[in-house]
C-alpha cells in the first residue's frame, strides 16, 4: 500500500506532500516535498491506493444555502445574525464531530482564511478526478479529508505550539517515532523539523493509512449525505502504533 499526505496551502510555497510507503509491518517514507504544486500532487497521487489531504473539501450546507439565496436581494432569507445561527453557518457536521472528540474547532472554511485553501482544493479535487480517482468527498474513495493537528491529539500526543516551534515539533516527533519504532523517515526527520507544512504532509500520509483500512470514524447513516457534500474528516479510530500492524 502506498499513502500520499498533503499539508495543502493556498499557494504552492506552504504546500508539502508526503509519500509513505507501507509493508507487512514497517513504513517507509519515500519522499517528502516541499513547495509542491497541483501538478505534482496529481503525479504522486498515481501510485497510491489512497490521498490524504488537509484541507476542507466542501463548505456547510448551511452556509452554501444562505449565501445562494443572499444573492437574491428582494427574496433574500432572514438572517439571524446571531452567534449560534453565525455557529451554523461557519462551521459542518465533520466539524461539529471533530469538536465533540478533540475539544477543539477546526478552522472554518467559510469564516476563516482557511477559504482560500479551499478554492484551490476545488481546483485539485477537479483535477484528481480528471485523472480518474473516486473523490467521494465523505472518504469512500480515493480521496479523504484529514486534519494533521487534530490526529495527534487522538494518538494522544501534546501538539501545543508544534506548528510554530522547531523544538516543539522535534519532542512531537521523538514522541511519533517512539510510538511508531517502524516507521523509517530515511533522511527527511530534519525536514521535518523544519517545517511544520513538511510535519503534516507526514502525518496525512500516516492517518491516511488508517482512512484506507477503515480505522476511522465515518459518518452515521443520517450524516453520510452532508458528507458527501460538505466532506469528512478521518479520524483515527486506533492508535498511532496500530498502523502497521
Amino acid at each position: 500500500m502506498i499513502t500520499v499526505g498533503v499539508d495543502l496551502a493556498a499557494a504552492d510555497a506552504g504546500t508539502a506532500v508526503a509519500v509513505v510507503e507501507w509493508s507487512a509491518a514497517s513504513a517507509r517514507l519515500v519522499s517528502l516535498r516541499l513547495g509542491a504544486s497541483d501538478a505534482d500532487i496529481v503525479a504522486a497521487a498515481r501510485a497510491a491506493t489512497k490521498i490524504g489531504i488537509d484541507c476542507a473539501l466542501g463548505w456547510p450546507d448551511e452556509f452554501v444555502a444562505f449565501v445562494s439565496g443572499h444573492a437574491d436581494a428582494p427574496r433574500a432569507p432572514d438572517a439571524d445574525g446571531g452567534a449560534s445561527w453565525r455557529r451554523r453557518l461557519a462551521y459542518r457536521e465533520t466539524d461539529r464531530v471533530v469538536h465533540a472528540v478533540t475539544g477543539r474547532w477546526p478552522l472554518s472554511v467559510s469564516t476563516d482564511r482557511l477559504g482560500v485553501t479551499a478554492l484551490r482544493c476545488a481546483g485539485l479535487v477537479s483535477r484528481l478526478r480528471a485523472d480518474g480517482h473516486d473523490v467521494d468527498r465523505a472518504g469512500a474513495g480515493t480521496i479523504a479529508e484529514v486534519y494533521p493537528g487534530a490526529t495527534l491529539r487522538v494518538w494522544g500526543l501534546d501538539t501545543r505550539g508544534y506548528r510554530v516551534d522547531p523544538a516543539v515539533r522535534r519532542a512531537l516527533l521523538e514522541a511519533m517515532l517512539a510510538a511508531a519504532p517502524w516507521l523509517d523517515l530515511g533522511e527527511n526527520a530534519a525536514s521535518m523539523v523544519r517545517s511544520g507544512d513538511a510535519f503534516d504532509a507526514v502525518v496525512a500520509a500516516l492517518v491516511t493509512r488508517a482512512s484506507a483500512r477503515g480505522a476511522v470514524i465515518a459518518p452515521e447513516p443520517d450524516q453520510l449525505a452532508a458528507a458527501r457534500r460538505e466532506g469528512w474528516i478521518a479520524l483515527p479510530t486506533g492508535a498511532l502504533a496500530d498502523l502497521a500492524a
